[in-house]
């Protein structure tokens, strides 16, 4: 019965998987046109670029901590 309760009160984990993949996708695209473009991201998309970055990197670590559990 307890086991039963615990098994459906469990978070489930797929937030941080979502947002670890964006931000591995985002990281691995970020990389190529940084590396096939010598001007990217240029003077004024450096602050887009910086932005979006900690943006996702803060969600990320809010869902880690949001599906963390402590057993």
């Amino acid at each position: 019965m307890i086991t039963a309760l615990l098994t459906t009160a469990a978070v489930s984990k797929a937030p941080f998987y979502i947002a670890g993949a964006v931000l591995a996708i985002y990281a691995v695209v970020l990389a190529t046109i940084g590396i096939t473009r010598s001007g990217f991201p240029g003077e004024r998309g450096v602050r887009v670029v910086m932005l979006l970055s900690f943006v996702l990197v803060v969600i990320t670590i809010a869902m880690a901590i949001h599906t963390s559990t402590f057993d």
